[in-house]
């Protein structure tokens, strides 16, 4: 017998560009008229291509996707921005319907999809658990019996009674989150509204699903934080323009998302208006590039070896004083590291107005574990003021190696490798049993 509780078959979603009506019966009229005589739409805004233009154009946010999820997985869901993520989730809790394809769910689904997804706002929270109860098809006497734990979960039995349209978002997104998972749906889906939450909560909702997970129930869950996502599904389905890219093992698919989404150029060029930079720009960087222990131009670089960065910079001002420094965020955007010029290594330059200059930062045995990183870089002057600042202006990729010379690669979850001895001090003596 299958354990398949969701079924999906060359699922395609098609939205139609263009605004469907006007919000009145008269200036539809009026539109209608206008076309018919063929006038340009009168509601156009200055700016924005003519909407009769745009009829019968159309983007396909969902292109014949197909996947299975067992009973009791916890699938993971991620791709960037405008995959497609958010519309797969609305299809599968039946709140749109799909353009063609079949889609079967077994069993009922609690769904997360937005702050306060299913809460009618001008009732209190007592009311929309009620109310989430009975569109999830339970009884009253299986809410009741749930609705203190729901609560509590919650943290707003203060304000419990007070309609919800008063809720702050976090207050919202807690009592929503919690009342889909104490509900006991067969299928919890949550798509990226944790993040509205504080740490502690997310903590507390990342076990909540762990919890549901064990119990054999499904969850699917969209999320962009990849330590999240991979904490808690032990598979990840990767969405790309539509479609499915693939569906694997959360740290294979997870490294290719990374490696792909992220700007992984060997020799990024930072001198174009499109860098988001900070600062007075008197000095600006140009390129940033890596190289590895054979002088490779590359921007992956094996545990433990030696890596050299090049900083690219160029004057736009009188001669200046200069101090360079850049930090090394992972994937979650969590500090590793930070490496100042002229605190670590008493190194400084001058630069004068229409000067570049090469400057080569040389890490003899970088030890990070294998993994994705961001390196944010600044130049400032030796008064601190800042000249150029990028955030993510380079993305790194360490990759595995036989660091500890074992003939095996590390295990676990690492940041960092420390190299280590180990000995054993003064006397021993062999003890035998009788």
């Amino acid at each position: 017998m299958s354990n398949t509780v969701i079924s999906v078959e060359n699922l395609t979603k098609r939205y139609d560009l263009g605004v469907i009506g006007t919000g009145t019966l008269s200036r539809d009229l009026n539109r209608w008229w206008a076309r018919l005589r063929g006038k340009p739409d009168p509601y156009t805004r200055i700016g924005q291509r003519d909407h009769f233009e745009r009829i019968g154009e159309s983007i396909l946010a969902l292109d014949d996707v197909s996947f299975k999820v067992e009973q009791g997985e916890a699938l993971g869901i991620i791709g960037k921005n405008g995959a497609g993520k958010s519309t797969l989730l609305k299809i599968l809790s039946r709140v749109t319907a799909p353009t063609s394809g079949v889609v079967k769910v077994k069993g009922r689904i609690g769904s997360l999809l937005e702050v306060g997804t299913g809460f009618h706002p001008e009732l209190t929270g007592r009311e929309n658990v009620y109310l989430n109860g009975a569109i999830l098809g339970m009884r009253k006497d299986e809410v009741e019996s749930k609705f203190d734990e729901i609560v509590d979960f919650a943290g707003v039995e203060k304000f419990i009674d007070t309609p919800v349209k008063r809720y702050s978002s976090g207050m919202y997104v807690r009592l929503a989150f919690s009342v889909a998972a104490h509900l006991d749906p067969e299928i919890l889906v949550v798509d990226e509204v944790l993040a509205v939450g504080d740490a502690e909560f997310q903590k507390k909702c990342l076990g909540k699903m762990e919890n549901v997970a064990h119990e054999g129930r499904t969850v699917l869950f969209v999320s962009h934080n990849m330590a999240m996502i991979e904490k808690l599904c032990p598979n990840v389905l990767l969405l790309r323009n539509g479609q499915i890219d693939m569906k694997d093992n959360a740290v294979i698919t997870i490294n290719k998302y990374l490696s792909s989404e992220l700007n992984s150029s060997t020799i990024h060029n930072l001198n174009n208006d499109e860098i988001k930079r900070t600062g007075s720009g008197d000095v600006k960087f140009t390129k940033i590039y890596m190289t590895s222990k054979e002088g490779e131009y590359s921007n992956q670089i094996k545990v433990g070896e030696q890596a050299g960065i090049y900083f690219e910079v160029f004057g736009l001002t009188d001669r200046r004083s200069i101090e360079i420094g850049f930090s090394i965020y992972d994937s979650n955007k969590i500090r590793i590291s930070g490496i100042n010029s002229r605190d670590l290594n008493n190194f400084s330059f001058d630069i004068d107005s229409g000067e570049k200059k090469i400057i080569h930062c040389i890490i003899p045995q970088q030890n990070l574990a294998h993994g994705q990183y961001y390196i944010d870089v600044m130049l400032r002057t030796l008064g601190m003021e800042v000249l150029d600042y990028i955030e993510q202006a380079y993305h790194l990729e360490i990759i595995p190696s036989n660091y500890f010379n074992t003939g095996k690669l590390p295990r676990g979850e690492n940041v960092i490798y420390l190299h280590t001895n180990w000995l054993i001090e003064g006397n021993t003596q062999s003890i035998q049993s009788n």
